[in-house]
């Protein structure tokens, strides 16, 4: 499945629930999402950690679908290209990214 594909699956199955929640109320579910991934990785089964890999990424999903970003158009414009920094691909700057 590729990015595109799942946020079009995203909004076919929440939008009318997401939308009516909102960016604030999302975005705290997203954070709390965060927390149950940072949880899996500390102490979680790997079954646990591909739970919450793929909860983390639904939510940041549809944080994208409920404020009209295009997440596939934003990473290639981001990221297409190589580093962001240097413009290449294995990155060569000197200070984080």
């Amino acid at each position: 499945m590729t990015i595109q594909e799942l946020q079009q699956l995203i909004e076919k199955m929440y939008s009318q629930k997401d939308r009516e929640r909102g960016t604030a109320a999302t975005f705290l579910w997203f954070t709390e999402e965060i927390g149950e991934l940072a949880s899996a990785i500390r102490e979680g089964t790997h079954e646990e950690r591909e739970g919450e890999f793929a909860d983390v990424l639904a939510w940041l999903i549809t944080l994208a679908n409920i404020t009209d970003i295009d997440l596939t158009k934003a990473l290639h414009n981001k990221y297409g290209e190589g580093c962001p920094g240097c413009k290449k691909i294995v990155c060569t700057c000197q200070t984080k990214s």
